[in-house]
Formats: C-alpha cells, structure tokens, sequence
C-alpha cells in the first residue's frame, strides 16, 4: 500500500519536472536510474531513498525541503488524501502547469503587464 507521504513527494518530483518541461527520460538519465523508476516514484508506488532524492533535487534544482512543501505534519494522511483530491488542486492540472511555465517563460517586463492584464480581467468576470 502506497504510503502518502511517498505519494506527495512523488507528486512534487512530477510538478517540478513539469515546470522544467524536462521528460521522465531526461531526469532518470541526470539521476543515473531507468525512466521506469522515475515513474514509480512519480506515482508513490516506490519510496524514494534519502540519497535518490538528494540526486533528484540536484537535477532539478531546488531543496530536500521542496519535495516535502504542503505537509502539515509528518504523519497528516487524511491533509495529503484531501488536497490530492481537491478539483482546484492547480498542480494536478497538466494545463495550469503548462500555463505557469509558459508564463515565466515571458520577458518579465511583459510578464507584468500580462498579469496585470489578467488581473483586470478576473475583477470584471
């Protein structure tokens, strides 16, 4: 049975790579695993090891601490379930993550004037 816990961070991996539009190919290759792995961890079916998810976080750039933002407390099951099953869950949404990374893809002057835009248009919806 899936630890939640496990299933989090597999969720975090998959968000970040996301972000980073790199493939589960790419990041098992910086890691030195097959992608078949990758996907395993993705989806919490394996537990990832302390030193794996050192490697991990180096590859795709960011803390330890990352892979484990959004929990309450280490053993808070029923949270992780909930919000795993929430319809806003915006990093469950393959289109979100791919509008969010082509957002911060845009020159940050436009990107401004683009979520300022946004904004002016969410106030009269």
């Amino acid at each position: 049975m899936k630890h939640p816990v496990d299933v989090h961070v597999g969720k975090r991996i998959r968000h970040r790579r996301w972000m980073l539009g790199m493939t589960q190919q790419q990041l098992g290759e910086a890691v030195g695993i097959k992608f078949q792995q990758i996907q395993k961890y993705e989806t919490g079916m394996n537990r990832v090891s302390a030193s794996r998810l050192w490697d991990i976080g180096q590859a795709l750039d960011v803390q330890i601490s990352f892979f484990f933002e959004g929990l309450s407390s280490e053993y808070d099951a029923e949270m992780i379930e909930d919000n795993a099953n929430q319809p806003g869950d915006l990093l469950a949404d393959r289109e979100a993550l791919e509008l969010v990374r082509s957002y911060y893809a845009i020159p940050e002057e436009q990107r401004r004037k683009l979520f300022d835009l946004a904004r002016v248009l969410s106030d009269v919806a």
